[in-house]
């Protein structure tokens, strides 16, 4: 068995979330194309996220119970084929052509596990006090890269194969990955670990939220989300609609807005964790979202829109890696899975409730999303202000945090 590294699992997330960069930015415009109503389109986009809901709890769980190894090469396997789906219905028509789409989004959530599971791998080769720097280097500069790579591969692909190539091409990305992975990912649990507890569906859900320091970050993390899938959804069609950009210029946007994230969860992240500690920089991090929800739509102008762009890289890479960190930290090791899989079905219900909502408002006034999403992010920040701290105590207060650190990796 060989020994896993943080460098062959940020490979494998990495290329999952290239096929998820191309395809992400394009399924808002195809749908539209295809004659959707704007509720419609956010419909479509949140299918993959209901079946997150129901099936990333129980994948977690499966993973504390067989291993991270074969639930990872499960949804790769799933992803593959999901593009594939996606590639097929990007060539169709009218009711179809939708539904084919719906279909493909449908099986990627049943099969998409891929964050939650690397998320606890990370966990299992990672100690403590180095684990949101572990996040953020294997799942933020994995999402960040996509984000990069991922819009401008898919925006050469529709350019020189037609709309069907951003799909086969991210399907045929996902299929090298799995194939990789099936000979170079080895398990991270390791074999004299504590048992996975066996809990049904919903009383994972209610054990996780029972415990007031998960259910806070859970909490935080379900805003969060929920912000970022308005973002997400309708950043396209107010870029290409509203602010009159063509639609290879908003790939070029949003590869520079991964660019930026790639960078501070890449390199930044461990240092300023180190320097402030997780909650100051979750503190920090909605208000400095707060800030650029209003900012993006408030001028078309391309200065503008790259600053704007760059404050919302910066503080959503600052977001991610400390709240998923936290939960690691707070979590026993044989819950890891379990307890990041509800953190992942939140998120899945936070991009459920998202695209709709960002659509309908988006229809009612373009800028409306992102305003909304201002406050949102606000009340996230005064909700983390008022109590992380409480809850979590010194645990994580930058570089006095350290022997509390390692105080609780030996309870744990």
């Amino acid at each position: 068995m060989r020994k896993p590294t943080l460098f062959i699992l940020f490979l494998i997330v990495f290329a999952d979330l290239v096929g998820f960069g191309i395809v992400l930015p394009l399924l808002p415009l195809y749908s539209e194309q295809f004659g959707a109503s704007g509720l419609a389109i956010g419909c479509i986009v949140a299918s993959y996220n209901l079946m997150q809901f129901f099936f990333a709890p129980w994948l977690g769980k499966l993973s504390d119970r067989i291993g991270r190894r074969p639930i990872i090469l499960i949804s790769t396997a799933g992803s593959t084929i999901s593009y594939a789906m996606f590639g097929y219905a990007s060539g169709l028509e009218g009711t179809y052509g939708l539904m084919m789409l719906l279909l493909s989004r449908v099986f990627a959530g049943i099969c998409g596990a891929n964050l939650s599971v690397a998320s606890a791998y990370v966990a299992d080769i990672t100690p403590p006090e180095k684990r949101s720097r572990g996040v953020g280097l294997v799942i933020g500069m994995g999402f960040g890269l996509g984000f990069i790579f991922g819009p401008l591969i898919g925006g050469l692909s529709d350019h020189f194969l037609g709309p069907q190539g951003p799909g086969w091409v991210a399907a045929s990305i996902c299929l090298i990955n799995f194939v990789a992975a099936c000979f170079i990912l080895s398990e991270s649990r390791a074999k004299d670990a504590k048992p996975a507890v066996k809990r049904a569906q919903w009383a994972q859900w209610a054990h996780t939220l029972g415990q007031p320091k998960l259910r806070l970050l859970v909490t935080l993390v379900f805003l969060a989300t929920l912000c970022f899938a308005c973002f997400e959804t309708t950043l396209p069609l107010l870029m290409v609609d509203y602010m009159g950009f063509e639609r290879k210029e908003c790939y070029y946007f949003l590869a520079y807005s991964g660019f930026i994230a790639t960078m501070v969860q890449g390199g930044a992240i461990g240092r300023l964790v180190h320097r402030f500690g997780e909650k100051p920089l979750i503190f920090a991090s909605f208000f400095g979202l707060t800030l650029s929800f209003f900012m993006i739509p408030a001028s078309s102008n391309v200065v503008w829109i790259l600053i704007s762009l760059a404050v919302y890289a910066i503080f959503s890479g600052i977001n991610r890696a400390p709240l998923t960190g936290l939960i690691s930290i707070v979590s026993p090791d044989n819950e890891q899975g379990s307890n990041l899989g509800v953190s992942q079905s939140a998120s899945a219900v936070a991009r459920i409730i998202g695209p709709p909502m960002a659509t309908m408002f988006y229809g009612l006034h373009q800028p409306l999303p992102y305003w909304v999403c201002g406050v949102i992010a606000l009340v996230a920040g005064l909700i983390a202000g008022a109590f992380l701290s409480k809850l979590l105590g010194q645990t994580q207060d930058g570089k006095g945090g350290s022997a509390a650190r390692e105080q609780q990796a030996s309870e744990s």
